[in-house]
């Protein structure tokens, strides 16, 4: 992938991070990973009370073990909150105009960039050399520089620790068994494939709801939702093979080989319709996988899921998708804190290097093992003790978080194993160029409605009420209805990180 920032740019940033290192306080014993030296210690004078509002998420966030682990080894006292999963945009927007006493957010993309651009988050850059040496330390200073909304730092990243492939096709193995076929690995085998379901079993041979199934669109040179073409960026929409992929899907549903409910399907639906039977290949993903194979023992014991891996097109290209390792979070102070140095100096306590791992994967013998060189986790010791503590990250210890991350997924053996057989058989994997971009403020008042305006169009033209004589047409609906100004933002950026 390209630069994605400047290189004297990220060299004044990297200096900046290395003078901070340089206090010449001791480390403390943490990794040297990381320099602590500037963190306060947690026996400094009475602290505050401190007010978090993170993601929501289905469990007490106040009684959790991590909760009380945080509390204990940094001596801050934390009131946490969760936003609803209705209505989420609506109740922060609110608590911000209220100017509610604050003092950490965790926020996507767009969150971050709105409250950014309308004042509501207080700047960090001093923090953060006053108080936040470690942080500076342990984050990669590209994610700072693309943090920055108008030159100024609003928000501490929290990058995701790996880039992965999310999904795969699957199919029971005895109904391959059954029609005496192979796992298909080209466009037209698993044409063929369909055409013998449907012909030989008579139920519906294909299954789903996405409007992009990458392991199709691959084989038609379709992966990422933006792309680099002679030197610029370009949408998907723009790529010619993004015509071939909607023409051949909307072949499979004109010959009755997609679910014909495929349209208004959800996740859930499909799932029920596989593990019952009643369709031959779905869209499946590694974090589903777990329920997906516990339904269809229940249902249909003995049966097996076989992975239909990336399909291979006319010209024998094949890609997928690699997701991760961009920002998943930025985490801010609101001007309306009462706390903000004291909440910079507790963020920067929760990534030394001792109490993140800790936070992450607890203690070696009591939550986690070492197996064949890998960190496993101990069950059920580990969902009990830290199987949430994902929600409590503010920012990470990125390098030692890679690892940690792996640990995590191995808390269930079906979800894991799916998860690893995906990532050894995509060889041609194709990450995003914007993954890194900046939050820009033109991306984050379009981008949503673009992506539903484009994944509209997509499923309409797959069942047959789109006709594709007018593609044309509605790829320049799309541009006029913001895709152009997205598209002129993320070419302004992206060449300006090429330099």
């Amino acid at each position: 992938m390209k630069k994605t920032v400047s290189t004297l740019t990220a060299l004044a940033l990297t200096a900046s991070v290395l003078a901070a290192c340089g206090s010449g306080d001791s480390d403390g014993g943490a990794s040297a990973s990381a320099s602590p030296s500037g963190a306060p210690a947690a026996s400094e004078g009475p602290k505050p009370e401190l007010r978090q509002l993170g993601f929501a998420r289905n469990f007490d966030v106040n009684a959790d073990p991590v909760a009380k682990l945080l509390e204990e080894k940094t001596g801050y006292k934390v009131k946490y909150e969760a936003l609803p999963l209705e209505n989420t945009d609506d109740k922060l927007n609110l608590l911000m105009a209220n100017k509610e006493p604050i003092d950490i957010l965790k926020l996507s993309g767009s969150q971050y960039n709105r409250l950014a651009a309308q004042g509501a988050l207080e700047p960090l850059d001093d923090l953060l050399q006053k108080y936040g040496k470690t942080l500076l330390a342990v984050n990669e200073p590209e994610t700072f520089e693309n943090a920055k909304v108008d030159g100024k730092i609003y928000g501490i990243p929290e990058k995701h620790p790996r880039g992965f492939v999310g999904s795969s096709l699957a199919i029971r193995q005895e109904l391959l068994d059954e029609l005496g076929l192979q796992v298909p690995t080209t466009i037209d085998e698993f044409y063929n494939l369909l055409k013998a379901i449907k012909e030989k079993k008579g139920i519906i041979p294909f299954s789903g709801f996405e409007s992009m199934v990458h392991e199709i669109s691959g084989a038609f040179g379709v992966v990422t939702s933006f792309e680099e073409s002679n030197g610029k960026l370009i949408h998907r929409l723009e790529d010619p093979g993004m015509k071939e992929y909607l023409a051949f899907m909307n072949k499979l549903y004109k010959e009755g080989l997609l679910d014909p409910e495929w349209p208004v399907n959800k996740a859930a639906t499909v799932q029920q319709k596989f593990t019952t039977g009643k369709v031959g290949v779905i869209t499946y993903g590694w974090g589903s996988a777990p329920a997906t194979q516990a339904a269809l023992e229940k249902n249909m014991p003995g049966s097996k899921i076989t992975l239909i891996h990336s399909l291979k097109g006319k010209d024998g290209q094949r890609a997928n998708w690699k997701q991760g390792g961009g920002v998943s979070w930025y985490i801010a102070i609101p001007k309306s804190s009462k706390n903000k140095e004291e909440a910079m100096k507790y963020l920067d306590l929760k990534v030394q290097p001792e109490l993140f791992k800790d936070m992450s994967i607890g203690q070696e013998g009591v939550t986690y093992k070492v197996e064949n060189g890998k960190m496993v986790p101990i069950l059920p010791a580990f969902n009990e003790l830290r199987g949430n503590s994902d929600w409590y990250m503010t920012s990470s210890d990125v390098k030692a978080y890679a690892e940690y991350w792996l640990l995590r997924l191995r808390k269930d053996p079906v979800m894991n194993k799916v998860f690893e057989e995906i990532q050894a058989n995509e060889p041609n994997v194709v990450s995003d160029p914007t993954l890194l971009a900046p939050p820009l403020a033109v991306v984050g008042n379009n981008l949503q409605k673009l992506n539903k305006l484009e994944s509209d169009y997509i499923i309409k033209v797959f069942a047959g009420a789109e006709d594709l004589s007018g593609y044309d047409q509605f790829v320049a609906q799309w541009k006029s209805q913001g895709g152009s100004d997205v598209l002129a933002a993320y070419n302004e950026w992206y060449a300006k990180s090429k330099k």
